[in-house]
């Protein structure tokens, strides 16, 4: 536990500081493979890490293969990738995914979150919804907020604008940008807040 980072969002968000205290976090069983947890953004739309569908999982299982790489990629893509329908997007953003990695042999935990940034949007059809994911899953960067992140918005909106049907990202900033330098405990935090609700619901 990082007591400085609980200290500072509890006293810069009381709202957020409650569920703090109230939500345990699960424990993320990191890869350490920016290849394969990119390919399951690409193909589930949902890093690996969150998944509730578990398509990407369950895709790898059909191949026999744990951790996707460029050496096992093939028999992915022959048996299980082909197997299932995905927009032309998707396979031109996989191929592109591919090239990338095939071209390029990058030590990812040696740059700073723009330089990750700066390779990753280099790669067609990667956005900054997965270039977050990547800084804040993979790579397990303290000061990242997605503010693209459909399940953050609907957190944060019920949170702190019940009020509101819709809040757009410059609402979310007034709130998000004061648990700097700590943005990604406030957002793992909420996830699994969220997570917890939807678990009693099931109940």
């Amino acid at each position: 536990m990082n007591k400085e980072a609980y200290k500072h969002l509890s006293e810069v968000d009381p709202i957020l500081s409650n569920i703090l205290h109230e939500v345990e976090l699960e424990p993320i069983e990191n890869t350490h493979s920016i290849f394969h947890d990119l390919m399951s953004c690409v193909i589930e739309q949902q890093i690996h890490y969150r998944s509730t569908k578990n398509i990407f999982k369950n895709l790898l299982a059909k191949a026999d293969i744990t951790l996707l790489t460029l050496d096992n990629f093939p028999i992915f893509e022959e048996q299980a990738l082909s197997q299932i329908k995905l927009s032309e997007r998707k396979f031109e953003t996989i191929h592109h995914t591919v090239t990338f990695f095939t071209e390029h042999s990058i030590d990812w935990l040696s740059l700073d979150d723009n330089e990750v940034r700066n390779h990753l949007k280099s790669i067609k059809g990667i956005g900054v919804w997965t270039m977050d994911m990547i800084l804040l899953y993979s790579l397990e960067r303290s000061n990242i907020l997605s503010y693209d992140d459909f399940h953050l918005k609907n957190m944060m909106q019920k949170l702190y604008y019940p009020e509101r049907e819709k809040v757009g990202k410059k609402e979310l900033k007034l709130i998000g940008e004061k648990w700097a330098p700590f943005k990604s405990l406030a957002f793992l935090t909420l996830m699994q807040y969220k997570k917890d609700i939807k678990k009693r619901g099931n109940k």
